[in-house]
């Protein structure tokens, strides 16, 4: 799609060089009520890799086999899992790569888009080139915000990118699904992915990870409830190991989602060999700064732009150039960019019109929610126990058996799942949450919202869960923490 604003414009108040979802909010934020003009620059697709290769797509591969697996575990109830469909549902979800929605919806909100690929070039400079090789120079009255997201990251190993892996833009956007596939990898994308490629008709799936359990980010208990059902679905895990060296018989780069090439024949560092139809390489992410002009104000090129509580990039005089989502580094999580996004906007719209207090992002970091949505699922707010421990908190932690719910016995006979509070003792307040167990998603919400306000223990006890239902677990918890306390002699 051509530039949808007047080509002969130049100058716009906000500049957010970058338009995926974090970088429309920015936009939006700065925009709204505050009377300030706001421009997305955007060569790609408008919404970003949430919208067409992460959260949306992946949710949808993942949705169809939790609900047949659910099915499986009820009597009287069964599913039918057609992969074809799922893939064509997916398609629905991700607009068939087009974003014509999303622009409807940026200019319908009074935000200008440009179509091109934008670099700073100075205070408040935007070198776009467009897709014809020319190059369009806009100017910001007040701020320049940076979302220019992140990339998959594919390690130096030989033979690896010769490969030609799938990254998570493949996963997600498969055409088809491959029958034996090695996943590098033990994190959410990795676990993830493993999920729906068993699910959808995978015969051969293997995890090879660097670390002794996955989701090594997470409290212990929920990578260990994640490898053992993955592991009863017959994906293999290989933990303890990383690749050495690949092989690939007539690489081609056939397009994404589709297989690369020939057999793969991956060595890993023990000796192990496994041959595979497709690699899929999960192992972080590297924030997108090399090429933006960081160098024109100042910057080094890449890595992440380190940010103050107002999403400000530090290093850079004058209040003007921000950072939002994955290029900043302090959350990869769309909710998390798309709040710094908001948090950013607020600040350019109150910084214009002189206000003397500014809005922080500090607050909600301290929350930080996440779901992986593995079945089972994993949610968490805050911190782990040992993240507690290392920032020096003397915490309390309380533990309970989530198959002991009512709520979940109706879920599913066969439940299994945990749930842990790690508490201030000196604040009396919740830190960290974490759930593991089908249907959980929904908790992470209370949770982060108990260590954002910082409720007090004693208040949680009256917030009643209804019954029955998962949230129960919030009154177990509660209650297994007074009897701990009863039983050390402080309550």
């Amino acid at each position: 799609m051509a530039a949808t604003v007047d080509p002969d414009r130049s100058a716009w108040d906000v500049i957010v060089l970058g338009g995926a979802a974090a970088g429309e909010n920015a936009a939006q934020y700065a925009s709204r009520f505050s009377g300030l003009s706001s421009v997305l620059v955007e060569d790609a697709l408008l919404g970003g890799e949430c919208s067409y290769w992460a959260c949306m797509p992946s949710k949808a591969l993942l949705r169809p086999v939790e609900v047949v697996d659910a099915a499986a575990r009820l009597p009287g109830v069964s599913a039918e899992l057609r992969a074809a469909e799922v893939l064509a549902r997916r398609d629905r979800v991700i607009n068939h790569l087009d974003d014509g929605s999303q622009v409807s919806w940026a200019l319908g909100a009074g935000i200008d888009v440009v179509r091109g690929y934008g670099r700073l070039a100075g205070e408040r400079t935007v070198d776009v080139t467009r897709p014809d090789g020319s190059v369009r120079t806009l100017t910001a009255r007040h701020a320049v915000v940076v979302d220019t997201g992140s990339r998959p990251a594919v390690p130096d190993v030989p033979g690896l990118r010769a490969a030609l892996p799938w990254t998570s833009r493949d996963v997600t956007t498969m055409r088809e699904v491959p029958r034996r596939v090695v996943v590098l990898g033990g994190g959410v994308v990795a676990c993830e992915s493993a999920t729906w490629l068993r699910g959808l008709g995978a015969s051969e799936v293997s995890v090879v990870h660097r670390g002794d359990r996955l989701l090594s980010r997470q409290e212990p208990f929920a990578g260990e409830l994640v490898g053992e059902a993955l592991r009863e679905t017959g994906v293999r895990l290989l933990p303890g190991r990383n690749f050495s060296r690949v092989k690939r018989s007539d690489p081609a780069g056939t397009g994404h989602g589709r297989v690369h090439g020939g057999e793969v024949t991956v060595t890993l560092d023990d000796g192990t060999v496994l041959v595979a139809d497709e690699l899929v390489v999960a192992t972080g992410r590297v924030p997108n700064t090399e090429d933006i002009g960081l160098d024109t104000v100042g910057l080094d090129p890449g890595g992440n732009l380190p940010v103050d509580d107002h999403q400000c990039v530090r290093g850079v005089t004058g209040d003007w150039l921000y950072a939002v989502g994955d290029v900043c580094g302090r959350a990869l999580l769309t909710h998390m960019g798309k709040y710094q996004a908001r948090i950013a906007g607020e600040v350019i719209a109150a910084r214009a019109r002189g206000a003397a207090e500014l809005p922080s992002a500090a607050a909600g970091h301290v929350g930080l929610p996440q779901v992986v949505f593995t079945d089972p699922e994993v949610g968490s707010a805050g911190t782990t126990e040992a993240q507690a421990r290392e920032a020096g908190v003397d915490v309390e932690v309380v533990e309970y058996d989530l198959a002991a719910l009512a709520g979940t016995y109706v879920l599913r006979e066969d439940y299994r799942g945990r749930a842990k509070l790690v508490v201030d003792r000196a604040s009396d307040t919740v830190v960290g949450a974490t759930f593991a167990g089908a249907g959980i998603a929904e908790l992470v919400h209370s949770a982060t919202t108990a260590i954002v306000g910082r409720i007090p223990v004693s208040t949680l006890w009256h917030v009643v869960p209804s019954y029955p239902t998962v949230s129960e677990i919030w009154l177990r918890l509660l209650e297994t923490l007074r009897a701990q306390r009863h039983e050390a002699g402080r309550e």
